[in-house]
């Protein structure tokens, strides 16, 4: 599926993409079982967001914004802010118009003109309120969502409620750069609130650290809001806020020397139970120069604090394996914060040996899922991520699901993915948009076979254009990917597509936190 390296349900394999990309002709769209889409599902605000890599030095860049679809291919308005190691900080770029389109089986393109240079979104919809995105165009790749705004934001609406966030990115260093916390707003917007911190795979004096003094302010119209947070021991933050509701928002920070983005969701007032999915990703610098991107997934149980019966698949650089014995703690919540701590768990230690970490974690809700925002705070590296509880463990047959993965590959580049397919029994079809680091190969084939998953709800998948992965299932219209190839390493998400004609469908808080930091060449070894 790649010009450059492979990629696919999650990352790619190189050589099975360079198949697709030689392909003789383009696959035709099809619909999902569920009901074909048009440019009419695209109708009203949406927000989006992208994080990923800039198309100069490969270097962290992210996108944050809004913009106005009209129901019939146009685009009426919105802004957007950009950030970046090598671009700086662009806030509040006015979209001055523009155009999209969407095919039959969901996937689409919007381009957002500015008074500079236009950005062009990838894009699958799972319904008319929600869509999976990667940028496509010549400034950058990167992943994330798009989502309807059901009405006009307003401060009112978020007066007295509780939010956990998770935000991860890079200084101007650069070194990576991570956050997770919790929030709560006053009727002014004024917020107090806990915050944990990781620069660089460091978070001495960085933890637990009380947000004494902030605001989250709602914006006008199409333009952002605007949000600070102080802490003792990080000062002041900056950051630019776009609204979707009251349960969702997306921040993208402002200040000169720290680029970070990330969501924040409904705080949840209890520890999920039960097994729990995750997926994290991070860096191993104790056995590759320069460090190299690691993928981790897997499954646990957490029976009143007690985690257990854990198993965790690994990619670290493209050697992919397994720990078949996690287990580990998880603390009381003090003020919607709490600490995980992982026993028997592989995190880019010497020769990957399994080890004890820590993390500080924060559970959210959003649209029924229960998650916990994760951030590495034990010294020993960069990993964070997200676990969810699980509610169902198995892969309908017969249906349409959007898919977005963003991987790294032997080289040092970024690939980031957008496809539809649809399900028979163990076998799926669809079509797949590649942007391998700026090289774009969109409407490739993409074709497979998967095994059901175990009674944990982790199954297999194998490509013959792709890649190869794992997936783990969320709930009935979730999943989770870790791809389990030797070139690339990465991880994704598809969701079940619903009728086009539901005016909200499945909206999921999957966070996709990432290696912040990464420069081209391969990674080798130390010796």
């Amino acid at each position: 599926m790649s010009v450059r390296n492979g990629i696919v349900l999650l990352l790619a394999l190189s050589t099975l993409t360079l198949l697709v990309g030689c392909g003789s002709s383009s696959p035709k769209a099809v619909a999902p079982p569920g009901g074909g889409f048009s440019n009419s599902n695209l109708n009203g605000t949406y927000v989006f967001s992208s994080t990923g890599v800039d198309s100069n030095n490969g270097l962290f860049q992210t996108v944050v914004g809004d913009f106005v679809a009209d129901g019939g291919g146009g685009i009426k308005g919105g802004a957007f802010d950009v950030a970046g190691v090598t671009v700086g900080v662009f806030p509040n770029n006015t979209v001055t118009g523009g155009s999209y389109h969407i095919s039959v089986d969901g996937r689409g393109q919007a381009t957002l003109n500015t008074s500079g240079t236009p950005v062009t979104l990838d894009f699958v919809l799972t319904s008319s309120s929600h869509g999976l995105v990667t940028e496509f165009d010549g400034n950058g790749t990167g992943s994330g969502t798009l989502d309807i705004q059901p009405s006009a934001p307003s401060q009112s609406a978020l007066a007295g409620l509780s939010y956990s966030f998770g935000f991860s990115g890079s200084s101007t260093a650069p070194v990576s750069f991570g956050t997770v916390g919790s929030i709560t707003l006053d009727a002014s917007g004024n917020v107090t609130g806990f915050e944990d911190f990781n620069s660089g795979g460091s978070s001495t004096a960085l933890t637990d650290l009380p947000i004494s003094s902030g605001t989250v302010l709602v914006g006008t119209g199409t333009a952002p809001g605007t949000a600070q947070f102080t802490t003792s021991g990080a000062g002041m933050l900056n950051f630019d806020v776009y609204v979707i509701d009251s349960t969702h928002l997306k921040f993208i920070e402002t200040d000169p020397n720290l680029l970070a983005s990330g969501d924040a969701f409904t705080q949840a007032t209890s520890i999920p139970s039960g097994q729990l999915v995750f997926t994290m990703a991070g860096l191993d610098s104790f056995n590759f120069a320069p460090p190299a991107p690691m993928s981790l997934a897997g499954y646990l149980t957490n029976t009143s604090g007690t985690l257990s019966a854990g198993l965790e698949d690994v990619n670290d650089a493209g050697n992919p394996f397994q720990s078949t014995t996690v287990a580990g703690s998880i603390g009381a919540l003090a003020g919607g914060r709490s600490v995980l701590t992982l026993t028997n768990f592989v995190n880019g230690g010497f020769n990957d040996a399994a080890n004890t970490y820590v993390f500080a974690a924060y559970p959210f809700t959003s649209n029924g899922v229960t998650g916990i925002q994760l951030l590495e705070i034990d010294g020993a590296g960069v990993t964070s991520g997200a676990a969810f509880a699980q509610s169902a463990t198995t892969l309908a047959s017969s249906q349409g699901y959007g898919l977005n993965l963003s991987a790294f590959n032997t080289g040092g580049y970024e690939e980031d993915d957008i496809a539809e397919f649809a399900t028979t029994s163990g076998a799926f079809t669809g079509i797949v948009d590649i942007n391998d680091e700026f090289s774009l190969s969109p409407t490739q084939a993409l074709n497979g076979s998967y095994a059901p998953a175990d009674t944990t709800g982790r199954g297999t998948f194998t490509t013959t254009n792709f890649v190869n992965g794992n997936y783990y299932v969320v709930d009935s219209s979730t999943y989770l990917i870790l791809e389990t190839d030797s070139n690339q390493v990465g991880l994704g998400i598809f969701e079940l597509q619903g009728s086009p004609a539901a005016s909200a469908a499945v909206q999921r808080a999957i966070s996709m936190l990432r290696p912040a930091v990464r420069a081209h060449g391969a990674w080798q070894r130390k010796k």
